[in-house]
């Protein structure tokens, strides 16, 4: 008897080890950084299926749902699909995947291949291991290994890098696309806040894009004003960005600045943010 109830087991788990949609308990790697996900990839028709939102943000892409039909997004890449369809949209052009959309488990997988490649990057499928390597982000022709993000109080300061190409490319167009009209340096800026400096200018960041050797290749840094303490609204612009490689200083907004703050903690939260130093008392 008990040889008959071990060879049903085994024959069990032999149909379910060997079924097309088993679901290979797996990594995922982008930038050679392991990606926290509540979902693995599976297999489906001998094609990698990974969960989108997870994959494509982390490419630097953005995910918008609306009645079973997603858009991802990234600079001039566009792209449309809808739930259990092999029928994609990219840029205006229809193509077919070789296996089609699903949801499974309030996620939706597609082919990892497609994803990857759609927005540059280099995939592999090995071991139990999705590796992604996306295409290096350069400025002015040099690559550019991390953002360092750092900030000062009077008790110290916080010095963190963040990793990953599609990251730090996100950070920088933020910078650049969302520069405004050029204004002149303010008569009074420093890195701390003073409460008894109301229309002075304190930074509240410093952002440096950095090489291979730990070089600055480009920063930004950014200004809020000091607030008047009786509640006087002052009338000059909140927000400061100051392109401390050019020296020359722009309007900001609050809402870019915030953008910059989400991206981060995204990446943050992703696995692809080291703390440097933390001298905070």
């Amino acid at each position: 008897m008990k040889k008959a109830i071990s060879g049903i087991f085994l024959a069990l788990i032999l149909i379910i080890t060997s079924s097309p949609t088993y679901a290979a308990t797996a990594q995922i790697k982008i930038d050679g950084v392991t990606i926290v996900s509540d979902a693995n990839p599976t297999v489906k028709n001998n094609r990698t299926m990974v969960p989108l939102r997870v994959i494509s943000e982390n490419l630097g892409a953005t995910v918008h749902w609306s009645d079973s039909q997603v858009t991802l997004t990234k600079n001039d890449m566009k792209v449309i699909l809808k739930l259990n369809s092999n029928k994609v949209v990219k840029n205006g052009k229809t193509e077919l995947l070789d296996v089609k959309s699903y949801m499974k488990n309030n996620r939706t997988f597609v082919p990892m291949r497609f994803i990857a490649e759609t927005f540059g990057s280099n995939v592999d499928y090995k071991n139990g291991i999705v590796t992604i390597d996306t295409k290096p982000f350069a400025i002015d022709g040099v690559k550019i290994k991390a953002m360092q993000y750092e900030f000062h109080m009077t008790m110290g300061g916080v010095i963190q890098q963040m990793k990953g190409n599609s990251y730090n490319e996100a950070a920088y167009n933020i910078f650049i696309e969302n520069k405004g009209s050029k204004v002149e340096a303010p008569a009074n800026y420093s890195w701390y806040f003073n409460i008894d400096s109301a229309g002075d200018y304190y930074k509240n960041a410093q952002y440096d894009f950095i090489d291979q050797e730990g070089k600055s290749v480009k920063r930004f840094d950014i200004y809020s004003l000091s607030q008047s303490s009786d509640g006087t609204v002052l009338k000059q612009p909140q927000i400061l960005i100051h392109d401390a490689t050019e020296n020359q200083w722009y309007l900001f907004s609050q809402t870019s600045n915030q953008s910059i703050d989400q991206l981060f903690d995204r990446a943050s939260m992703n696995g692809f943010v080291t703390l440097i130093s933390n001298t905070v008392v």
